[in-house]
């Protein structure tokens, strides 16, 4: 897996940017299957480029010993070399009031129960969320970069791939209530975009104490 092992690079990681195993998807879409023995690949795609792949072996034959076992590349820079590494990942269930199993993932780290597993970028390791301490883009933005950010969803969902000050424009079939709230939140959003590049520009300037910024 390229650039796996490569060391981390600081700092918490996003989800985002992490390679993930949900192994309720998995069952859902054959990828795993009670009482059986199945093989595959797992692959991820970025902005519709790959991102990483693995090979994975899902032995659900023995529901009461069920493991999912990940195969994979690590890079190792310092050595300048690829090495094999597989992860062997303990798998249970659980039994809802509605009947059935619900199955879940161990944690290698903690030991935990969890439905996903992940994997940041420059680890060899899939581990909980938990014991990665995975957080989410938007727990990193700053005011700043929410209000563009937001401005920049709402003018992408109207077809504006402008700048922040370009405005949006009513589509054909939708209701003019509809967009009028669309066209409030836009303005709004527009004003605090407004006011988050004049601080910027003051402190560039060095006028914020002048101007109250």
């Amino acid at each position: 897996m390229g650039g796996w092992g490569s060391g981390r690079t600081g700092g918490r990681p996003i989800a985002e940017t992490a390679l993930r195993i949900d192994f309720a998807w998995m069952l859902r879409s054959g990828y795993a299957r009670e009482g059986a023995l199945s093989n595959g690949s797992l692959h991820w795609t970025c902005r519709g480029e790959p991102s990483g792949d693995i090979r994975y072996s899902c032995d659900m034959l023995d529901a009461e010993n069920a493991r999912l076992r990940l195969i994979f590349t690590v890079i190792d820079h310092r050595r300048d070399e690829k090495r094999p590494y597989e992860q062997l990942v303990h798998l249970s269930y659980t039994v809802p009031h509605f009947g059935g199993k619900r199955w879940w993932m161990h944690c290698p780290h903690n030991g935990s129960r969890v439905g996903k597993l992940y994997c940041p970028a420059g680890a060899d390791t899939f581990a909980s969320r938990t014991a990665w301490r995975i957080g989410y883009r938007s727990q990193r933005e700053t005011d700043c970069d929410r209000a563009f950010s937001q401005i920049a969803k709402l003018q992408s969902r109207f077809g504006c791939e402008g700048s922040f000050e370009d405005p949006i424009y009513r589509p054909k079939g939708m209701w003019r209530r509809t967009f009028a709230r669309h066209e409030e939140r836009y303005w709004e959003l527009r004003d605090r975009c407004d006011y988050e590049w004049l601080k910027m520009a003051a402190k560039l300037t060095g006028l914020g104490d002048r101007l109250g910024v």
